[in-house]
């Protein structure tokens, strides 16, 4: 059966402030009650497929594992680069995966943070595409164009094969708005989506004709990666030296097996807010509104709250997004530019770039509600039966309040239960862990207080459980 690999990497800084470096936009909820990751995996619902193989970044590994057994999901293993080298290697360590997880299978090739709202015609187009690669051609994915879109490469359509595919005649960069008029009128070419499919094999042997150098350093990494119980962990200093490409660049631009499938399925990249705004449900003024909001005399905006009561008043075509720790305005015109504001933030080193004000951990999550000179108080969340490692604070004390749950905790040498209602405190320098044994999210209160209330203060003196 065919074997999806979903690549979920990438850092997303065009939907700041939602999408961060540690939580990017495949895995929000954006248009739905589902993230982007699980959106593209249910997507294949109606296709017969082995689970996913699933490639990220090793920073997000707790966010993929978790976010799939949210909902259910099976999976084939979790390849975790320790570099993003771009889709060429990334590509590769799955193929070589998947000729272990089974015989030569087919691979769909999907980017998880991509919206496809047709699912009817994105499975006929799967399905076609199969005809194809069964054959030991390499396919790529052309979305039909309705616009004269600059922000795309494209593919130029060659000579039509039997079925809906066609020979690649050419892949083109991305063109301006004269040469995209052009294109968009001619009616041979096709938006590039970074979407493909190919045996196993056939593009491992063309990727040895073209960029034996990349397929020798993947092989190299995998034969040394370890495996840490759903994750394939890519040896480090392997992979350091495998050079960065993208798969159009190392194969699909040199290949004569090269063949796109058109596919006119309401596609989207998500590629910023003004596309977001695009695909998202409108009322009678062309405002996109999601969570608390309130409107008077405005259009053709996207207003998100995520924390509190929006009031807009008298604008058009504004994107207006509000986070815990943020809140954006910007222009629909000059959303591209966002990543500007990013780049701030990080020459800065303001946390703001990097990570969201509520972090979560393989064991829950905690987010800061309130702080002060020498005091700061977190909201803690302990899933069922999970546990925190063992550590130790040289400048603060804590209070913890159990409000839901119970918590058993475990100080120094002793461990006891803290029911709801009741409290306890943690000295410095004490060794200390919670651990969640019941069988609802353990919530906790923690009042942090002293000189020093950073979270790299910290030492954790047990392997077991995850630290803050």
């Amino acid at each position: 059966m065919l074997l999806p690999v979903v690549m979920a990497g990438g850092s997303g800084t065009r939907l700041w402030p939602l999408s961060r470096t540690l939580y990017p936009k495949q895995f929000l909820s954006l248009n739905t009650c589902q993230t982007m990751l699980q959106e593209t995996l249910r997507r294949l619902d109606g296709v017969d497929h082995q689970p996913a193989l699933i490639i990220c970044n090793e920073s997000h590994r707790f966010i993929v594992a978790e976010q799939l057994r949210k909902a259910e999901l099976q999976h084939s293993g979790i390849i975790l680069e320790p570099d993003g080298k771009n889709t060429a290697p990334a590509v590769a360590l799955a193929a070589l995966q998947a000729q272990i997880i089974s015989h030569d299978p087919i691979m769909l090739v999907l980017a998880a943070d991509h919206e496809i709202q047709d699912q009817n015609r994105f499975i006929a187009a799967v399905k076609e595409a199969e005809k194809f690669a069964s054959e030991g051609k390499l396919v790529t994915f052309g979305i039909v164009p309705t616009s004269p879109e600059t922000g795309y490469g494209y593919i130029r359509m060659g000579e039509r094969l039997d079925g809906e595919g066609y020979k690649v005649a050419a892949f083109v960069e991305k063109p301006n708005f004269a040469v995209a008029s052009e294109y968009l009128a001619d009616g041979h070419y096709l938006w590039n989506s970074g979407m493909f499919m190919f045996k196993a094999s056939a593009f491992l042997a063309e990727l040895q004709k073209f960029r034996p150098d990349i397929l020798t350093a993947c092989e190299q990494s995998l034969v040394a990666s370890t495996r840490d119980l759903d994750f394939i962990r890519i040896d480090s200093q392997q992979f350091s030296g495998c050079p960065e490409e993208s798969i159009d660049y190392a194969v699909m631009e040199k290949t004569a097996e090269a063949v796109v499938v058109p596919l006119d399925a309401q596609w989207s990249d998500v590629g910023s807010w003004s596309a977001l705004w695009d695909i998202t449900p409108k009322d009678e003024n062309h405002n996109a509104i999601r969570g608390d909001v309130l409107t008077e005399d405005a259009s053709g905006s996207y207003i998100y709250s995520q924390h509190r009561l929006i009031g807009v008043v008298g604008v058009k075509d504004l994107i207006v997004v509000e986070t815990k720790d943020a809140v954006l305005v910007a222009h629909k015109e000059k959303v591209q530019q966002v990543k500007n504001i990013v780049a701030q933030l990080k020459k800065e080193n303001r946390p703001e770039y990097l990570q969201h004000r509520e972090i979560f951990r393989p064991w829950g999550s905690h987010d800061t509600i309130a702080e002060g000179q020498r005091y700061q108080v977190k909201h803690v969340i302990v899933q069922p039966g999970q546990l925190t490692a063992k550590q130790i604070h040289y400048h603060r004390t804590e209070h913890w309040v159990v409000v839901s749950g119970t918590a058993k905790v475990h100080l120094e040498d002793k461990t006891y239960l803290v029911s709801e209602n009741e409290s306890t405190y943690i000295p410095v320098g004490v060794p200390h862990a919670i651990e969640n044994p019941g069988k609802i999210p353990l919530e906790i209160i923690e009042v942090r207080s002293g000189v020093y209330l950073a979270e790299d203060d910290v030492v954790r003196v047990s392997s077991t459980g995850v630290g803050y």
